[in-house]
């Protein structure tokens, strides 16, 4: 079942200094993980920043989130003083995902 995963920091918007820096660590654009159907990210309307991001399953989330995302968060904002706040998470499925035909 397909999932949609958003995160949302408060504070940030077009500094996309640590997000740059992450996805960079990650390798994203050029091996881009398994499993996702879509990522999107930009800044909110109140000066926030939005990730959100469409997964074919739970699983898949889980195995990105565990074996690239979460230890290159670690890795780029391990020598940060202040650590920026944790984003506000919401994951849920999705009923249905329309693809166009490529």
């Amino acid at each position: 079942m397909p999932i949609v995963v958003i995160h949302e920091w408060a504070e940030g918007g077009p500094d996309t200094t640590n997000y740059d820096a992450i996805n960079a660590q990650m390798g994203v654009v050029d091996d881009p993980p398994e499993g996702l159907v879509v990522h999107t990210a930009g800044v909110t309307e109140e000066g926030g920043f939005r990730v959100v991001d469409v997964w074919e399953s739970q699983e898949a989330w889980d195995r990105f989130n565990d074996g690239r995302l979460g230890p290159a968060i670690r890795e780029v904002l391990s020598g940060l003083h202040p650590q920026p706040l944790p984003p506000r998470t919401e994951i849920y499925e999705l009923y249905n995902v329309i693809r166009p035909s490529p």
